[in-house]
């Protein structure tokens, strides 16, 4: 069956069963998305030829960076200038001389050498910036410099295209008498329609620079007109036909002048950061985003040919560790030269140590000028596709290395503490810094521990003093004065942490008064489990305080509101108290009946719990 309804089934198929698994698994979803290409594609051949569908599937890319776009202002752009050009631009130059280099002393004439050179410089936009985004990685030195990279290699695709027609041995572009660029007859067939088509060369200038320019004063001066004409129809699908219109118009214009389209898109993604519909286009977006970029990622999964694999595997696998390991020194280097450290250094030199989905651009291109061989293009476009799915495999190599250093990492010594006081502070972070101000304006002694250097000498330049060291070690509890101490306000920002260290407080000491931070409802009961006698919840008096608010605006009184709010307060702690008693923490909530049970009863009470106190107030009030 080769029907398009059953070709969209298999696809959706193939992604909901396999990216889950790979997910819990703990590999991401980019190769439970490869790999769930090559189970239908080369595995069990369910599906046709992709190449129709990676064109379409490449808009998920271009959609990726008009979202990335939105999310950077002009000026943070502006000061990532010195990493675009420089770390970027030598990224570039030099994996292309050295493979290159590679290339010719393997026996390849220059030109397809040259060609190569390009293709394996690029790196893969889609799946390193998906895989740093789910990992929380985008925002580190080591995440930030790879963005740069990638985005210098993208503008790098406009010329490297231009440059690739001057090396075909056959049938190369030639220069009119008029000045404009003569395509040869199988190349203006494939190029179609183009605004820059028989121009001179000023001319393609001026249009390619018109292009751009139009994009920017749209959107400055036409966004927000625009956007306010939607939002008064009051129909939100308009809002999503919008955004969808914005990226693929872009698109095609870039197109037509012959520019990267994902460049173009983020360019306008980077002029409506500013906007106020920047969230409202970032919502429409994402899901398209989503869903076209693991179409992307299964379509290049389905088209590796393993019988061109395995006509010469030693080869191609011997090809995509050597372009691994090329890149990966070059990347070190300049991770060095750029003063990248320790984890930084590693992230970024893993995470771009692949060859790219440009590169399948390329090599089609490189075809149809004649630069390489039907051989040498096969063999280009397995190591491209072979080096990218190796590429979380990259990740969870990075992932090991980095918690072996972390261990490995020896900290710098604690402080002797020489002071001792009723009460120990654990954590002197957003949480324990407001403990700790009303304690001490109070009045009352505090004896401050906390294992961040930074936040200790930021305490003490504004004339508070606090000791750096690890909390949960015995022997600095010890010289707090654990053994004296009435209170220990735990407040540390790891969960896990805050556990260990109210467990050990608390055989220690029994009768230590223990006041423990808690970051949700399941850190709660371990926290509970452990001996605390205080537990709050990060969030729930804030949350608290808000839902006050709201019942405020809704029509009731300040005074209802507030009995309201003390109501819902009681009944939560009693709430907590009695599921605390029913959590097994080697059952999930969703499967200990008992707890599901007892929490939907108290549910219940909360409700009548809240009519009969506000009930009650109102008939006291008449």
């Amino acid at each position: 069956m080769d029907g398009a309804l059953f070709q969209v089934s298999v696809y959706l198929a193939a992604a909901v069963i396999a990216v889950p698994i790979a997910a819990r698994l703990g590999l991401g979803s980019v190769l439970g998305y490869l790999m769930a290409g090559i189970i239908i594609g080369p595995v069990l051949h369910l599906v046709a030829a992709t190449d129709d569908l990676m064109h379409f599937a490449e808009f998920g890319v271009v959609m990726m960076l008009f979202i990335i776009g939105l999310e950077l202002e002009p000026r943070a752009l502006w000061d990532m200038r010195h990493r675009l050009i420089g770390m970027g631009g030598l990224q570039v130059l030099l994996t292309m001389a050295a493979v290159m280099g590679a290339a010719m002393a393997l026996g390849l004439d220059w030109r397809p050498a040259l060609a190569t050179g390009m293709i394996f410089a690029l790196s893969s936009t889609a799946i390193v910036l998906q895989t740093l985004s789910e990992k929380g990685l985008m925002q580190t030195p080591g995440g930030r410099s790879a963005f740069s990279v990638l985005l210098t290699q993208d503008i790098a695709v406009i010329p490297m295209l231009i440059v690739l027609p001057l090396l075909g041995g056959v049938a190369t572009a030639s220069l009119a008498p008029d000045g404009s660029i003569a395509l040869p007859e199988a190349q203006e067939a494939h190029h179609g329609l183009s605004l820059v088509e028989g121009l001179p060369g000023w001319g393609v200038a001026l249009v390619t620079l018109g292009a751009v320019a139009l994009i920017i004063a749209a959107g400055i001066f036409g966004a927000r007109p625009l956007f306010r004409h939607i939002n008064a129809s009051r129909l939100p699908e308009m809002f999503t036909a919008t955004a969808l219109l914005i990226v693929t118009g872009i698109a095609v214009l870039m197109e037509l002048v012959g520019l990267s389209p994902a460049l173009g898109t983020f360019l306008a993604g980077v002029v409506l950061a500013n906007s106020e519909f920047r969230h409202q286009l970032e919502s429409d977006i994402e899901p398209f985003k989503g869903l076209l970029l693991g179409l992307f990622f299964i379509t290049v999964g389905a088209g590796v040919d393993f019988d061109a694999f395995l006509s010469e595997p030693g080869t191609i696998l011997g090809l995509a560790a050597g372009l691994i390991l090329l890149k990966g020194l070059i990347l070190t280097g300049l991770a060095w030269l750029f003063r990248l450290r320790g984890r930084d250094r590693m992230l970024f030199t893993l995470s771009l140590a692949q060859a790219g989905e440009f590169g399948f651009v390329l090599i089609s291109f490189a075809l149809q000028q004649n630069v390489l061989t039907d051989q040498l293009g096969q063999r280009l476009l397995l190591v491209v596709a072979l080096s990218m799915l190796i590429t979380p495999a990259l990740f969870l190599l990075y992932d090991a290395l980095s918690r072996r250093l972390e261990d490995a990492t020896e900290a710098p010594p604690a402080d002797e503490i020489n002071e001792q006081a009723p009460v120990i502070i654990a954590g002197i972070g957003r949480f324990g810094q407001i403990v700790h101000r009303l304690v001490q304006s109070s009045g009352f002694r505090t004896v401050i521990i906390d294992h961040d250097m930074q936040t200790i000498d930021l305490m003490r330049r504004f004339g508070f003093k606090g000791f750096f060291g690890d909390p949960t070690r015995p022997e600095l509890l010890h010289a707090a004065g654990i053994g004296k101490a009435k209170i220990l306000v735990a407040a540390l920002d790891d969960p896990k942490a805050t556990t260990k260290l109210v467990r050990f407080a608390k055989r220690m000491r029994p009768d230590l008064f223990v006041v423990a931070r808690a970051r949700d409802r399941t850190h709660v009961y371990e926290l509970y489990q452990a001996g605390a006698d205080k537990i709050v919840r990060e969030m729930f008096d804030s949350s608290l305080r808000a839902g006050r608010y709201v019942l405020e605006e809704s029509g009731l009184t300040e005074y209802e509101a507030a009995i309201a709010e003390e109501t819902f307060y009681h009944h939560d702690r009693k709430t907590m108290r009695d599921l605390a008693r029913l959590w097994d923490p080697h059952v999930p909530p969703a499967q200990n009946e008992a707890y599901i049970a007892r929490a939907r009863e108290l549910e219940k009470e909360l409700e009548t719990a809240l009519f009969t106190a506000l009930d009650s107030r109102r008939g006291d009030a008449a």
